[in-house]
């Protein structure tokens, strides 16, 4: 777990906005000893989040609405994946 302290100074953001994507439920924040800590598997989640919001000026319900959407085309992926494979299976018989 990365302390979110530390990581709001790496990145240049204010503490208050990891808050808010808790509040949003886009991300998990565990409080140990007064201290937030980030999952180190959301990282990559986090900074896309930041880039949404700071470079591209979405605000936090339209981030939502796009990282719903790239799961839900992520997962239709997937299933195309799977299909494709089934599909290789009779086109082998």
């Amino acid at each position: 777990m990365i302390p979110a302290n530390e990581f709001c100074a790496s990145h240049k953001i204010e503490v208050t906005f990891i808050n808010s994507l808790q509040e949003a439920g886009l991300i998990e924040i565990t409080k140990i000893s007064d201290t937030e800590y980030l999952y180190e598997s959301q990282l990559n989640e986090i900074e896309k989040i930041i880039r949404l919001y700071y470079e591209m000026d979405i605000n936090l319900e339209g981030i939502e609405t796009v990282i719903h959407l790239l799961q839900k085309i992520n997962d239709m992926q997937e299933e195309i994946t799977l299909l494709k494979n089934r599909l290789r299976l009779y086109e082998s018989i």
